[in-house]
């Protein structure tokens, strides 16, 4: 494991790019992760796949390791921890809340990354925190079922962002729209299933991103 794969998830200056995958990591993703690489700047990748065996995740990272390590770029699994350290993975994405971060964090050590999906709950941001996480993700913040499905208000990133120094991830449903509201307030972006649908997910990709440029600008003009 890097030393710098923590460093991956610290606080940018503009709301980071957190490109998820879809479910398979097939010809067609990859083709197109290479050219999302060689147009935009990603903080890290996350593999979100469907339900499969160890073998499985384990040939879906070999398909992904020769883009990733190119544009060193840092991957992280979803909930599959006890495979970070066998694949060579930058760390992990917990999606039952805090519940397994202090578990995961021993298991991994100091130098990988813990991240904590926490649906709509303050108060479940506040426990992966204490428990070790390095960041931590709100939402569904659009029309989407992740998690419970329960949307996550601006109020909630707005207040995390103003007291809190972990960082905040924004996702489910990004629009270029509440990108632009939520640039301000969210520290990176988790986009994957809002655009892998799309004749051009690197052009779909690239429109939300430049709303959440303009929304994070005219959020430090007002400021100035």
């Amino acid at each position: 494991m890097a030393p710098s794969a923590r460093s991956a998830v610290d606080k940018p200056e503009m709301p980071g790019l957190y490109l998820l995958s879809p479910p398979l990591v097939d010809d067609a993703f990859l083709a197109t992760l290479e050219r999302i690489l060689e147009r935009v700047e990603v903080a890290c990748l996350r593999l979100s796949l469907a339900a499969m065996g160890e073998e499985d995740v384990a040939r879906a990272v070999e398909r992904v390791r020769p883009l990733a390590e190119a544009a060193d770029l840092p991957v992280v699994i979803e909930n599959h921890y006890r495979l970070v350290a066998p694949l060579g993975l930058a760390g992990v994405h917990l999606t039952d809340g805090a519940r397994s971060v202090r578990k995961a964090r021993k298991a991994l050590g100091g130098r990988a990354i813990v991240g904590a999906a926490c649906g709509a709950s303050r108060h479940e941001g506040l426990g992966a925190g204490e428990a070790g996480a390095d960041y931590v993700a709100f939402g569904p913040v659009g029309d989407t079922q992740l998690g419970t499905g329960e949307p996550a208000a601006f109020e909630t990133f707005a207040w995390w962002h103003e007291m809190i120094e972990l960082p905040v991830v924004a996702e489910g449903g990004l629009t270029p729209a509440r990108a632009r509201s939520l640039a301000p307030v969210a520290d990176f972006l988790a986009i994957g299933p809002e655009i892998w649908p799309r004749d051009d997910p690197a052009a779909a990709l690239e429109s939300i991103l430049a709303a959440a440029r303009e929304g994070r600008a005219a959020d430090h003009d007002e400021a100035g």
